[in-house]
C-alpha cells in the first residue's frame, strides 16, 4: 500500500475492498463515503467520494455489502500479507491468542459469538454509532436482534 495526498493505492483488489469497507464503517458518522477507482498503474485506489468527483472518476462497482462471503483462500491471502490492514491485524490477533480447544468448542457447539459481542456492546452503554445512550437503551439496541 502506498498513500498519496488523497489516495490509498493497492495492488490487490481484495485489499482495496477491505480497506474501503473499513473506512466506510469508520467514517459513517461523519457521512463520508469512500469507494474504489482505477489506480494510476493498473491497480486500485481508495478515495473519498469528493476526491473521485474532483478527478471526474466514478467508483468501481465492486464493494460487497459485508464480509460474509469471505473465503478461506481470501483469508490465506490476508494472513500472509506483510502489511496487514490494522483492523485485520486486531481481529486475527484476538483470535490467534485463544486456546485451540476453546476455538474448537466454539465451532463444535455453535457458540453465538455475535450474541456475545452484542452483550458486551450493550454493557458499554453506546449505540451503533458509538454515541452514549445509557445502559438501558444500549441493551435495547444491541440485544433486540434475536
Amino acid at each position: 500500500m502506498s498513500s498519496y495526498k488523497y489516495l490509498d493505492i493497492f495492488d490487490k483488489k481484495q485489499k482495496a475492498i477491505d480497506h474501503c469497507m473499513w473506512l466506510n464503517f469508520k467514517y459513517r458518522i461523519a457521512g463520508i463515503t469512500f469507494g474504489i477507482i482505477n489506480g494510476p498503474k493498473n491497480n486500485f485506489a481508495v478515495c473519498e467520494e469528493a476526491t473521485a468527483a474532483e478527478m471526474q472518476m466514478s467508483f468501481l462497482d465492486i464493494l460487497p455489502d459485508n464480509h460474509f462471503e469471505l473465503s478461506y483462500r481470501q483469508l490465506d491471502i490476508i494472513r500472509q500479507d506483510i502489511e496487514l490492514l490494522p483492523f485485520w491485524e486486531s481481529i486475527i490477533g484476538m483470535v490467534s491468542v485463544i486456546d485451540g480447544e476453546i476455538l474448537r468448542y466454539i465451532i463444535e457447539d455453535k457458540i453465538p459469538l455475535d450474541k456475545i459481542i452484542r452483550h458486551e456492546l450493550a454493557g458499554r452503554g453506546f449505540d451503533k454509532n458509538h454515541r452514549w445512550c445509557g445502559f438501558d437503551k444500549a441493551r435495547e439496541i444491541w440485544t433486540n436482534q434475536n
